[in-house]
Protein backbone atom coordinates (compact mmCIF):
# COMPACT_ATOMS: atom_id res chain seq x y z
CA UNK A 1 0.00 0.00 0.00
CA UNK A 2 0.91 3.57 -0.39
CA UNK A 3 1.37 5.22 3.08
CA UNK A 4 1.15 9.41 3.03
CA UNK A 5 2.90 9.79 6.63
CA UNK A 6 2.49 13.39 8.08
CA UNK A 7 5.23 14.26 10.64
CA UNK A 8 5.58 17.73 11.10
CA UNK A 9 8.96 17.25 13.15
CA UNK A 10 10.58 14.27 11.55
CA UNK A 11 14.33 13.53 11.58
CA UNK A 12 16.82 10.49 10.15
CA UNK A 13 19.82 10.00 12.82
CA UNK A 14 21.55 12.49 11.39
CA UNK A 15 19.73 14.79 13.65
CA UNK A 16 19.45 15.43 17.67
CA UNK A 17 15.43 15.02 17.29
CA UNK A 18 13.67 11.78 17.47
CA UNK A 19 13.92 9.10 15.09
CA UNK A 20 10.69 7.20 15.81
CA UNK A 21 9.04 8.46 12.29
CA UNK A 22 12.50 7.46 10.44
CA UNK A 23 12.29 4.12 12.21
CA UNK A 24 8.53 3.16 11.53
CA UNK A 25 8.62 4.44 7.86
CA UNK A 26 11.46 2.20 7.67
CA UNK A 27 9.41 -0.76 8.39
CA UNK A 28 7.11 -0.12 6.24
CA UNK A 29 9.54 0.26 3.48
CA UNK A 30 11.36 -3.46 4.26
CA UNK A 31 7.39 -4.59 4.44
CA UNK A 32 7.19 -3.93 0.79
CA UNK A 33 4.70 -0.39 1.22
CA UNK A 34 5.59 2.65 0.00
CA UNK A 35 5.72 5.74 2.06
CA UNK A 36 5.75 9.91 1.69
CA UNK A 37 7.20 11.29 4.67
CA UNK A 38 5.58 14.83 4.89
CA UNK A 39 7.56 17.62 6.91
CA UNK A 40 8.34 20.75 8.02
CA UNK A 41 12.38 21.82 9.20
CA UNK A 42 12.78 21.53 12.65
CA UNK A 43 15.73 22.78 14.18
CA UNK A 44 17.79 20.05 15.60
CA UNK A 45 16.04 17.57 13.11
CA UNK A 46 17.82 16.67 9.68
CA UNK A 47 15.48 15.17 7.28
CA UNK A 48 18.16 13.95 5.24
CA UNK A 49 17.47 16.38 2.12
CA UNK A 50 20.21 18.91 1.15
CA UNK A 51 19.10 20.50 -2.18
CA UNK A 52 17.46 24.07 -1.93
CA UNK A 53 13.75 24.41 -1.49
CA UNK A 54 12.05 25.46 -4.85
CA UNK A 55 8.50 26.94 -4.66
CA UNK A 56 8.63 26.48 -0.48
CA UNK A 57 8.93 22.75 -0.50
CA UNK A 58 12.17 19.81 -1.81
CA UNK A 59 11.64 16.31 -1.97
CA UNK A 60 13.65 12.67 -2.77
CA UNK A 61 14.07 9.63 -0.88
CA UNK A 62 16.04 9.10 2.18
CA UNK A 63 16.58 5.51 2.86
CA UNK A 64 13.71 4.07 0.74
CA UNK A 65 11.45 6.97 2.30
CA UNK A 66 10.00 9.25 -0.09
CA UNK A 67 10.61 12.90 1.67
CA UNK A 68 8.41 15.96 0.86
CA UNK A 69 10.13 18.69 3.41
CA UNK A 70 7.96 22.43 2.80
CA UNK A 71 10.56 25.42 4.19
CA UNK A 72 8.50 25.80 7.55
CA UNK A 73 11.45 25.97 9.71
CA UNK A 74 9.98 25.36 13.53
CA UNK A 75 11.83 25.47 16.85
CA UNK A 76 10.99 25.03 20.83
CA UNK A 77 12.28 28.47 21.20
CA UNK A 78 10.19 30.28 19.58
CA UNK A 79 6.81 31.71 21.48
CA UNK A 80 3.55 30.80 20.80
CA UNK A 81 1.98 32.61 18.32
CA UNK A 82 4.86 32.05 16.02
CA UNK A 83 4.34 28.21 16.90
CA UNK A 84 1.27 28.69 16.15
CA UNK A 85 1.38 30.28 12.53
CA UNK A 86 3.99 27.23 11.62
CA UNK A 87 1.41 24.72 12.90
CA UNK A 88 -1.30 26.06 10.56
CA UNK A 89 0.55 26.68 7.76
CA UNK A 90 1.71 22.86 7.31
CA UNK A 91 -1.30 21.44 8.23
CA UNK A 92 -3.18 23.82 4.92
CA UNK A 93 -0.09 22.85 3.13
CA UNK A 94 -0.90 19.12 3.91
CA UNK A 95 -4.29 19.19 3.05
CA UNK A 96 -3.59 20.29 -0.59
CA UNK A 97 -1.82 16.64 -0.42
CA UNK A 98 -4.48 14.95 0.22
CA UNK A 99 -6.16 15.84 -3.23
CA UNK A 100 -2.86 15.80 -5.29
CA UNK A 101 -0.85 12.51 -3.86
CA UNK A 102 -1.46 9.21 -4.66
CA UNK A 103 -1.81 6.91 -1.26
CA UNK A 104 -4.10 4.32 0.34
CA UNK A 105 -3.48 5.44 4.11
CA UNK A 106 -3.28 8.50 5.84
CA UNK A 107 -1.44 8.38 8.85
CA UNK A 108 -0.63 11.51 11.13
CA UNK A 109 1.20 12.24 14.14
CA UNK A 110 1.29 14.48 16.79
CA UNK A 111 2.53 16.81 17.75
CA UNK A 112 1.39 19.49 17.33
CA UNK A 113 -2.57 18.60 17.52
CA UNK A 114 -2.88 20.31 13.94
CA UNK A 115 -1.39 17.43 12.47
CA UNK A 116 -4.70 15.41 12.64
CA UNK A 117 -6.16 18.24 10.34
CA UNK A 118 -5.27 16.11 6.95
CA UNK A 119 -6.40 12.67 7.88
CA UNK A 120 -9.73 14.30 8.92
CA UNK A 121 -10.24 15.70 5.38
CA UNK A 122 -8.94 12.20 3.74
CA UNK A 123 -11.39 10.16 5.78
CA UNK A 124 -14.27 12.25 5.30
CA UNK A 125 -13.86 13.62 1.53
CA UNK A 126 -11.71 11.48 0.12
CA UNK A 127 -12.95 7.92 2.19
CA UNK A 128 -9.44 6.73 2.66
CA UNK A 129 -8.74 4.84 6.04
CA UNK A 130 -7.03 7.36 8.16
CA UNK A 131 -4.70 6.09 11.73
CA UNK A 132 -3.56 8.66 13.92
CA UNK A 133 -0.79 8.71 16.69
CA UNK A 134 -1.16 11.01 19.60
CA UNK A 135 2.01 11.51 21.42
CA UNK A 136 0.71 14.15 24.03
CA UNK A 137 -2.93 14.95 25.03
CA UNK A 138 -4.12 18.43 24.07
CA UNK A 139 -5.42 20.47 25.23
CA UNK A 140 -4.91 18.77 28.42
CA UNK A 141 -1.10 19.41 28.82
CA UNK A 142 -1.16 22.94 28.25
CA UNK A 143 -3.78 23.27 30.37
CA UNK A 144 -2.24 21.84 32.91
CA UNK A 145 0.50 23.80 32.65
CA UNK A 146 -0.83 27.06 32.36
CA UNK A 147 0.46 27.84 28.63
CA UNK A 148 -2.97 28.05 27.38
CA UNK A 149 -5.56 29.73 29.09
CA UNK A 150 -8.20 31.51 26.70
CA UNK A 151 -11.16 29.45 26.81
CA UNK A 152 -12.07 29.77 22.99
CA UNK A 153 -8.98 28.56 21.94
CA UNK A 154 -9.09 25.85 24.77
CA UNK A 155 -12.37 24.66 23.29
CA UNK A 156 -11.26 24.69 19.42
CA UNK A 157 -8.49 22.19 20.57
CA UNK A 158 -10.77 20.09 22.48
CA UNK A 159 -12.88 19.63 19.40
CA UNK A 160 -10.25 19.45 16.83
CA UNK A 161 -8.89 16.42 18.94
CA UNK A 162 -12.60 15.23 19.31
CA UNK A 163 -12.91 15.02 15.44
CA UNK A 164 -9.51 13.67 14.80
CA UNK A 165 -10.19 10.61 17.05
CA UNK A 166 -13.96 10.28 16.43
CA UNK A 167 -12.14 10.25 12.06
CA UNK A 168 -9.92 7.54 13.03
CA UNK A 169 -10.24 4.35 11.54
CA UNK A 170 -7.47 3.45 14.36
CA UNK A 171 -5.26 4.81 16.83
CA UNK A 172 -2.22 5.09 18.44
CA UNK A 173 -1.32 6.72 21.88
CA UNK A 174 2.34 6.32 23.38
CA UNK A 175 1.67 6.08 27.24
CA UNK A 176 -1.15 4.08 29.38
CA UNK A 177 -2.61 7.82 29.91
CA UNK A 178 -3.12 8.68 26.54
CA UNK A 179 -4.48 5.33 25.38
CA UNK A 180 -6.96 5.87 28.02
CA UNK A 181 -7.27 9.78 27.77
CA UNK A 182 -8.53 8.82 23.93
CA UNK A 183 -10.77 6.07 25.24
CA UNK A 184 -12.56 8.73 27.69
CA UNK A 185 -13.42 10.80 24.49
CA UNK A 186 -15.30 7.94 23.81
CA UNK A 187 -13.84 5.60 21.44
CA UNK A 188 -14.05 2.45 21.46
CA UNK A 189 -10.96 0.66 23.08
CA UNK A 190 -10.36 -1.65 20.14
CA UNK A 191 -9.58 0.87 17.88
CA UNK A 192 -6.77 2.13 20.30
CA UNK A 193 -3.16 0.29 20.48
CA UNK A 194 0.04 1.45 22.82
CA UNK A 195 2.93 1.37 20.85
CA UNK A 196 5.45 3.19 23.12
CA UNK A 197 9.19 4.98 21.95
CA UNK A 198 11.39 2.40 21.14
CA UNK A 199 14.92 1.49 22.23
CA UNK A 200 17.70 2.07 19.28
CA UNK A 201 19.58 -1.17 20.78
CA UNK A 202 21.86 -0.99 17.58
CA UNK A 203 22.86 2.32 17.80
CA UNK A 204 23.27 2.77 21.80
CA UNK A 205 25.05 -0.57 22.58
CA UNK A 206 27.92 0.81 20.58
CA UNK A 207 30.98 1.18 22.99
CA UNK A 208 32.95 2.47 19.65
CA UNK A 209 33.00 6.18 20.38
CA UNK A 210 32.71 6.64 24.12
CA UNK A 211 33.59 10.69 25.20
CA UNK A 212 32.66 12.84 27.63
CA UNK A 213 32.82 16.92 27.82
CA UNK A 214 36.01 18.83 28.81
CA UNK A 215 35.94 19.75 32.55
CA UNK A 216 34.08 16.23 33.12
CA UNK A 217 37.38 14.20 34.66
CA UNK A 218 36.86 10.25 34.09
CA UNK A 219 36.63 9.83 38.22
CA UNK A 220 33.76 11.76 38.12
CA UNK A 221 30.04 11.15 38.33
CA UNK A 222 28.31 11.99 35.17
CA UNK A 223 24.62 12.17 35.19
CA UNK A 224 23.57 13.72 31.98
CA UNK A 225 19.74 14.82 30.62
CA UNK A 226 19.50 14.71 27.00
CA UNK A 227 16.85 16.67 25.25
CA UNK A 228 14.34 19.34 24.76
CA UNK A 229 15.14 22.65 27.47
CA UNK A 230 11.83 23.83 27.61
CA UNK A 231 8.85 25.04 29.83
CA UNK A 232 7.53 21.25 30.21
CA UNK A 233 11.10 19.62 31.02
CA UNK A 234 11.59 21.48 34.54
CA UNK A 235 14.97 21.69 34.67
CA UNK A 236 15.48 23.84 37.19
CA UNK A 237 14.94 20.81 39.13
CA UNK A 238 18.73 19.65 38.00
CA UNK A 239 19.83 23.00 39.11
CA UNK A 240 18.16 22.78 42.80
CA UNK A 241 20.13 19.49 43.03
CA UNK A 242 23.42 20.83 41.77
CA UNK A 243 22.97 23.83 44.60
CA UNK A 244 22.40 21.42 47.01
CA UNK A 245 24.99 19.14 45.75
CA UNK A 246 27.84 22.27 45.41
CA UNK A 247 26.62 22.69 49.44
CA UNK A 248 27.78 19.72 50.41
CA UNK A 249 31.25 20.12 48.76
CA UNK A 250 31.02 17.31 45.73
CA UNK A 251 32.34 18.72 43.22
CA UNK A 252 33.01 14.97 42.13
CA UNK A 253 28.98 14.96 40.63
CA UNK A 254 28.85 16.32 37.27
CA UNK A 255 25.29 17.38 35.95
CA UNK A 256 24.76 17.53 32.12
CA UNK A 257 22.52 19.35 30.17
CA UNK A 258 22.83 18.26 26.31
CA UNK A 259 20.17 20.50 23.65
CA UNK A 260 18.29 23.11 23.21
CA UNK A 261 15.16 25.31 23.70
CA UNK A 262 13.28 28.29 25.03
CA UNK A 263 14.76 28.19 28.88
CA UNK A 264 18.13 27.36 28.11
CA UNK A 265 19.27 30.73 27.88
CA UNK A 266 17.71 31.45 31.23
CA UNK A 267 19.63 28.01 32.91
CA UNK A 268 22.47 28.84 31.91
CA UNK A 269 22.27 32.75 33.36
CA UNK A 270 20.89 30.78 36.64
CA UNK A 271 23.99 28.78 36.88
CA UNK A 272 26.53 31.27 36.29
CA UNK A 273 24.43 34.22 38.47
CA UNK A 274 24.89 30.98 41.58
CA UNK A 275 28.29 30.05 40.27
CA UNK A 276 27.30 26.62 39.60
CA UNK A 277 30.33 24.97 38.08
CA UNK A 278 29.04 21.50 38.73
CA UNK A 279 26.41 21.85 35.73
CA UNK A 280 27.75 21.64 31.96
CA UNK A 281 25.26 22.96 29.11
CA UNK A 282 26.44 21.41 25.86
CA UNK A 283 24.31 21.32 22.26
CA UNK A 284 22.40 18.91 20.64
CA UNK A 285 24.20 16.50 19.35
CA UNK A 286 23.33 13.62 16.81
CA UNK A 287 22.25 9.79 17.24
CA UNK A 288 25.91 8.62 16.73
CA UNK A 289 27.63 10.85 19.18
CA UNK A 290 25.11 11.08 21.85
CA UNK A 291 25.29 6.78 21.74
CA UNK A 292 29.13 7.74 22.69
CA UNK A 293 28.78 10.02 25.52
CA UNK A 294 25.79 7.87 27.64
CA UNK A 295 28.17 4.78 26.64
CA UNK A 296 30.66 7.28 28.87
CA UNK A 297 27.67 8.62 31.74
CA UNK A 298 27.07 7.33 34.67
CA UNK A 299 22.61 7.84 35.17
CA UNK A 300 20.52 8.99 32.58
CA UNK A 301 18.55 12.12 33.92
CA UNK A 302 14.67 11.85 32.67
CA UNK A 303 13.12 15.09 34.45
CA UNK A 304 10.06 16.66 33.83
CA UNK A 305 7.74 19.45 35.55
CA UNK A 306 5.68 18.41 38.22
CA UNK A 307 2.62 18.05 36.49
CA UNK A 308 0.09 15.26 37.18
CA UNK A 309 -1.21 14.53 33.94
CA UNK A 310 2.67 13.88 32.65
CA UNK A 311 2.40 11.12 35.35
CA UNK A 312 1.26 8.60 32.92
CA UNK A 313 0.52 10.74 29.81
CA UNK A 314 4.07 10.88 28.35
CA UNK A 315 6.55 8.45 26.52
CA UNK A 316 9.95 10.55 26.69
CA UNK A 317 12.32 9.37 24.18
CA UNK A 318 15.14 9.84 26.50
CA UNK A 319 14.41 7.31 28.95
CA UNK A 320 14.49 4.75 26.12
CA UNK A 321 17.87 5.95 24.76
CA UNK A 322 19.33 5.63 28.57
CA UNK A 323 17.85 2.04 29.23
CA UNK A 324 19.32 1.18 25.38
CA UNK A 325 22.79 2.69 26.42
CA UNK A 326 22.60 0.42 29.32
CA UNK A 327 22.16 3.48 31.92
CA UNK A 328 20.39 3.60 35.20
CA UNK A 329 17.84 6.17 35.36
CA UNK A 330 17.34 9.26 37.79
CA UNK A 331 13.28 9.77 37.60
CA UNK A 332 11.66 13.04 39.07
CA UNK A 333 8.38 12.76 38.87
CA UNK A 334 5.75 9.98 39.82
CA UNK A 335 3.81 7.39 37.24
CA UNK A 336 4.40 4.94 34.22
CA UNK A 337 8.28 5.67 34.12
CA UNK A 338 8.75 5.82 37.74
CA UNK A 339 6.92 2.54 37.74
CA UNK A 340 8.89 0.99 35.08
CA UNK A 341 12.28 1.63 36.92
CA UNK A 342 10.96 0.87 40.26
CA UNK A 343 9.72 -2.88 39.06
CA UNK A 344 12.69 -3.22 37.24
CA UNK A 345 15.11 -2.03 39.68
CA UNK A 346 17.17 0.12 36.70
CA UNK A 347 17.03 3.26 38.33
CA UNK A 348 16.21 5.87 41.26
CA UNK A 349 12.56 7.54 41.43
CA UNK A 350 12.75 10.33 43.32
CA UNK A 351 9.79 12.70 44.35
CA UNK A 352 9.14 15.95 42.43
CA UNK A 353 10.43 19.52 44.27
CA UNK A 354 12.53 17.61 46.34
CA UNK A 355 16.29 18.34 45.47
CA UNK A 356 17.70 17.16 49.27
CA UNK A 357 16.75 13.76 47.90
CA UNK A 358 18.10 13.64 44.09
CA UNK A 359 21.07 15.15 45.41
CA UNK A 360 21.24 12.58 48.01
CA UNK A 361 20.82 9.77 45.20
CA UNK A 362 23.61 10.95 42.91
CA UNK A 363 25.55 10.55 46.16
CA UNK A 364 24.45 7.01 46.91
CA UNK A 365 25.21 6.13 43.08
CA UNK A 366 28.81 7.90 43.38
CA UNK A 367 29.71 5.53 46.22
CA UNK A 368 28.74 2.42 44.98
CA UNK A 369 30.03 1.78 41.31
CA UNK A 370 29.22 -1.77 41.28
CA UNK A 371 25.50 -1.21 42.57
CA UNK A 372 24.94 1.39 39.07
CA UNK A 373 26.54 -0.92 37.05
CA UNK A 374 23.63 -4.03 37.90
CA UNK A 375 21.39 -1.20 37.24
CA UNK A 376 22.33 -0.58 33.66
CA UNK A 377 22.51 -4.24 33.34
CA UNK A 378 18.72 -4.57 33.81
CA UNK A 379 18.33 -1.21 32.16
CA UNK A 380 19.59 -2.96 28.76
CA UNK A 381 17.35 -6.46 29.35
CA UNK A 382 14.22 -3.90 29.77
CA UNK A 383 15.01 -2.06 27.17
CA UNK A 384 15.75 -5.79 24.91
CA UNK A 385 12.87 -7.35 25.57
CA UNK A 386 9.64 -5.16 26.47
CA UNK A 387 11.06 -1.93 24.33
CA UNK A 388 13.18 -3.07 21.22
CA UNK A 389 12.49 -0.63 18.46
CA UNK A 390 12.62 -3.47 15.58
CA UNK A 391 9.75 -5.47 17.50
CA UNK A 392 7.53 -2.60 18.22
CA UNK A 393 8.01 -1.03 14.72
CA UNK A 394 6.39 -4.56 13.79
CA UNK A 395 3.68 -4.16 16.07
CA UNK A 396 2.96 -0.32 14.18
CA UNK A 397 3.25 -1.87 10.47
CA UNK A 398 0.50 -4.63 11.16
CA UNK A 399 -1.41 -2.11 13.04
CA UNK A 400 -1.61 -0.15 9.55
CA UNK A 401 -1.60 -2.91 7.58
CA UNK A 402 -5.16 -4.12 9.51
CA UNK A 403 -6.69 -0.83 9.36
CA UNK A 404 -6.52 -0.60 5.57
CA UNK A 405 -7.41 -4.52 5.22
CA UNK A 406 -10.34 -3.79 7.45
CA UNK A 407 -11.29 -0.87 5.48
Amino acid sequence: MKVLYFHQHFSTPQGAAGIRSYEMAKRLVARGHSVTMVCGSYAGGNTGLTQAFSRGRRRGKVDGIEVLEFDLTYSNAIDFVRRSIVFAKFALHCVGLVFSEPYDLVFATTTPLTAGIPGIIARWLRGKPFVFEVRDLWPELPKAMGVIRNPLVLAAMAGLEWLSYRSADRLIGLAPGIVDGIARRGVPRQRITMIPNGCDIDIFGSTDSRWRPEHVRHTDLLAAYTGTHGLANGLDAVLDAAAELKSRGRDDIKLLLVGQGRTKTALMARAAHENLNNVIFHDAVDKQRLAGLLQATDIGMQILADVPAFYFGTSPNKFFDYIAAGLPVLNNYPGWVASLIEQNACGFAVTPRDPKAFADVLEVAAADPAMLAAMGTRARTLAAEEFDRVALSERFAEWLEGAANHR
